[in-house]
């Protein structure tokens, strides 16, 4: 499969006045003469009350790599809350401008990676693909995937210079996206429910540290909660409740592994009420305590 260099408009943030709220600490453009991917690292002030966000018609990765926030994007007409951290990847929909309000416990970083709308629409082509939900697209990629992850880390990181390398990501990030991320043809899940599923997940992963109800994420995606459960049983093979756990363990796993705090601050970052609550789940789900995983 081959793709052409493809150019970006000259300013793809254009009626964004970006020096009010970040610093830019790389440009792929400028520091390493890319073409085809724009990679810019940038560090971000910690409070804001309202910013918004212009439509960009290229496909936009946003990797948090320092800090946390509790975010409110508001896209659409309605407002969605969502917790910056990271290694929680978000996509922002295509010509879909937002408003964003949020306020951080301390600086804060990210990695963005803008991915042309011409390399994305020739990747379709190539795969056969006809229409693509990037609403869905969205809604899949903020459910998590270690691998798109360290990819945009990847390229984040990167010192080469030449468009080459740039290229050879773009069409990587481009076709994987589409791949994991797009409908597939013969799911078993119908895609409208499929989407719904996912914002669900989506919807986990940001609200871990509150008392989440099954009426809570059904209201949210507009389901009862018995076709809820049924759809996302489904589409998963756990129950909601189920998989809310999973998703609570595998952060705390997380904060144990790459950070230093304590148990009983995890606890609630999770969603338990008190360190005996977590420590008895965190054993049963993994057969260990906190303590001995963190020390291991």
């Amino acid at each position: 499969m081959v793709f052409d260099s493809a150019h970006f408009d000259l300013q793809p943030y254009a009626g964004f006045d970006m020096d009010a709220y970040v610093r830019r600490t790389h440009c792929s453009w400028e520091d390493a003469g890319w073409q085809s991917l724009l990679v810019q690292r940038f560090h971000h002030v910690p409070v804001v009350e309202d910013m918004e966000l212009p439509a960009a018609a290229d496909l936009h990765l946003v990797l948090p790599v320092g800090g946390r926030a509790e975010m409110e994007t508001r896209a659409g007409g309605r407002w969605h809350r969502h917790v910056w951290a990271p290694g929680r990847l978000e996509l922002g929909v295509p010509d879909r401008a937002a408003l964003r309000r949020y306020r951080g416990d301390g600086p804060l970083r990210s990695v963005q990676v803008h991915i042309p709308r011409g390399t994305v629409e020739r990747a379709v082509e190539q795969l056969g693909s006809r229409t693509v939900d990037y609403e869905a697209m969205a809604a899949s990629v903020a459910a998590g995937d270690p691998l798109l992850v360290e990819a945009v880390r990847a390229v984040g990181s990167a010192e080469e210079t030449g468009d080459l390398y740039a290229e050879a990501s773009a069409a990587f990030l481009a076709v994987h996206l589409l791949t994991r991320h797009s409908r597939a043809p013969g799911r078993q899940v119908p895609a409208r429910e499929d989407a719904r599923v996912r914002t669900a997940i989506a919807l986990m992963r940001d609200r871990l540290a509150e008392p989440l109800t099954l009426a809570d994420i059904a209201d949210e995606v507009h389901l009862s909660v018995f076709h809820f459960v049924r759809v996302f049983r489904r589409a998963t093979g756990e129950t909601p409740h189920r998989y809310l756990i999973h998703l609570r363990i595998e952060e705390a796993k997380r904060l144990l592994r790459d950070t230093d705090l304590t148990v009983a601050r995890i606890a609630p970052l999770c969603g338990f009420a008190d360190p005996g609550t977590f420590s008895t789940a965190f054993a049963r789900h993994t057969g260990t305590r906190p303590s001995a995983y963190r020390n291991s």
